[in-house]
């Protein structure tokens, strides 16, 4: 995986090299006839990106595969510590991701669509430390978390995308090249807009 523009060390604090959080409004829309594939504009930059296996909707419900359609502001996210030992830089909060780190998919859980710690006795979920690589870096895309509405979709992240943009399960996914440069102009008032 290519280690591009990370922070530096100096006495212990992270130090950024350039500007950071510059962007106001990502958009995502999906690729005439195919409607699992689409592009990402992020200023004047159009980046190639995977989507849900459903495409978009505006009627997210678990498990269904789609994208959903909307405004969403990022809220930070995880990276591998083994695969990125100083952390990329962002405006936005990171944290190393540990290996019992997992996110709530149980409707019934109190602790749906939330971090939790593996393995979990009562509900089940996503693991986030995966030998695939998708989730070596993911920002929480802030879908469903404010109320969290039950059955309404889970774990909706901008995550690495598999070879070819195959579909994902309802996030959106960009290459690791061109996720860690977008990462760089990412801030906390960075908004995604999903669809049309």
């Amino acid at each position: 995986m290519p280690r591009l523009q990370v922070a530096k060390r100096n006495g212990g604090k992270a130090v950024r090299r350039g500007k950071t959080g510059s962007l106001g409004l990502l958009r995502v829309r999906s690729l005439p006839g195919d409607a699992t594939r689409g592009t990402l504009i992020a200023g004047g930059t159009v980046i190639s990106c995977s989507l849900g296996r459903s495409g978009i909707t505006s009627r997210k419900r678990e498990g269904d595969g789609a994208s959903p359609r909307g405004v969403f502001r990022l809220r930070g996210g995880f990276y591998r510590p083994d695969r990125f030992p100083v952390r990329p830089v962002s405006a936005l909060p990171l944290r190393a991701t540990r290996r019992d780190d997992g996110w709530c998919d149980a409707p019934q859980d109190r602790r749906y669509n939330r971090p939790i710690r593996l393995p979990s006795d009562t509900a089940s979920a996503e693991r986030l430390w995966r030998d695939d690589g998708l989730y070596d870096l993911v920002i929480d895309l802030d879908y469903n978390r404010g109320p969290i509405r039950p059955g309404r979709g889970s774990a909706i992240f901008l995550h690495i995308a598999r070879s070819g943009y195959r579909p994902t399960e309802g996030c959106v996914a960009l290459k690791p090249a061109d996720l860690l440069r977008l990462l760089r102009r990412l801030g906390p008032r960075t908004r995604m807009k999903i669809g049309r």
